[in-house]
């Protein structure tokens, strides 16, 4: 059996002899399975790529997929997968925050019987700001979307062949991967770990990248924004009709005169304000479904080092080929 190993990178360039080291030991431990690992080079702007390179001359195993340009970390590991030949394809970050030493026990899940197995945090040693980010979303997107999601998240995971070949066929533009993967709805085991701190650089995680992430992961997944939009919608309508009542009211019973430009102006605002939100809303599933119906390619691969003959052919034939099934 053989197993695929597959890493987005992007500016990991000091991490990745030492995550390649611990690769291979891994695999000397594990000497009746075949590996290959797979790096795809997201568009670092450091030296990622020349150390990638230096590493497959020295390890047959080792193939190296480079991006055109940045596409985010979800579509680097779906270019992974498009070029893993595993029996299953374990997904693990580059900053050595999550430990390869897991993967043993992954796939001992999977020799077991299951389909996906999710590495699951217990603790992260990470700033304040992220776990308290990372926390809120993880938790909103268990409570809003899938139940069966783990409460303080998951980066690492094993999928099986036929799994993977479900992400490749399902996988669009703007894609949260790990909502994708719990959406094939494949019973899923798990194991727990500790979050180490992070031994090299530091995060690229923008606050611009971290919103967007949340808008494709329940955006993609879930109407429950649609949903609350016609609800603070209809609850405005309804203060509406009151308070013209009121107003109605008051002036023809008592005759007091109904004054006050600021109660109107707040009024106004709000409701304006509310609209444009909703909007907002609105207009992030209609440009889903614009940058679905362009059909245009998910990524963009550079060049690939290391890969086996028929792979290399294909994109010896056309090197930007990529395909929307």
């Amino acid at each position: 059996m053989k197993v695929s190993i597959v890493v987005p990178v992007y500016y990991n360039a000091p991490s990745l002899p030492l995550l390649h080291q611990r690769f291979a030991d891994i695999a000397l431990t594990l000497a009746n399975l075949e590996f290959e690992f797979i790096f795809v080079d997201d568009g670092s702007g450091d030296d990622s790529f020349t150390v990638l390179n230096e590493i497959a001359q020295r390890d047959p195993r080792v193939r190296v997929i480079k991006l055109v340009r940045n596409f985010g970390s979800n579509l680097a590991i779906l270019a992974g997968f498009t070029h893993a030949t595993g029996d299953c394809s374990i997904v693990i970050t580059a900053d050595l925050q999550d430990p390869p030493e897991l993967i043993p026990d992954l796939i001992a899940r999977w020799r077991a019987g299951w389909e996906v197995v999710l590495a699951v945090r217990t603790k992260r040693h990470d700033p304040f700001i992220a776990r308290a980010w990372a926390s809120a979303f993880n938790r909103l997107y268990k409570q809003f979307v899938f139940p069966n999601f783990p409460p303080d998240g998951f980066d690492l995971f094993l999928a099986s062949r036929r799994v993977i070949e479900l992400l490749i066929q399902y996988a669009g533009p703007n894609l949260y991967l790990f909502g994708l993967l719990l959406w094939t709805g494949y019973p899923f085991d798990t194991v727990t770990y500790t979050r180490g701190e992070r031994p090299f650089g530091k995060s690229r995680w923008t606050f611009n990248k971290k919103v967007k992430y949340f808008m494709d992961a329940f955006v993609g997944f879930s109407y429950l924004p649609l949903r609350l939009s016609s609800i603070v919608g209809l609850g405005l309508a309804l203060l509406g009709f009151a308070y013209a009542a009121l107003v109605i009211v008051l002036r023809l019973m008592t005759g007091i005169p109904i004054e006050g430009w600021a109660s109107l102006m707040v009024v106004l605002l709000l409701v304006s304000g509310t609209q444009l939100a909703m909007l907002g809303i609105v207009g992030e599933y209609l440009w889903r479904n614009l940058d679905e119906a362009r059909r245009r390619p998910l990524f963009l691969i550079d060049r690939v080092i290391g890969a086996p003959n028929n792979v290399a052919a294909e994109h010896q034939r056309d090197p930007m080929m990529v395909p929307r099934r």
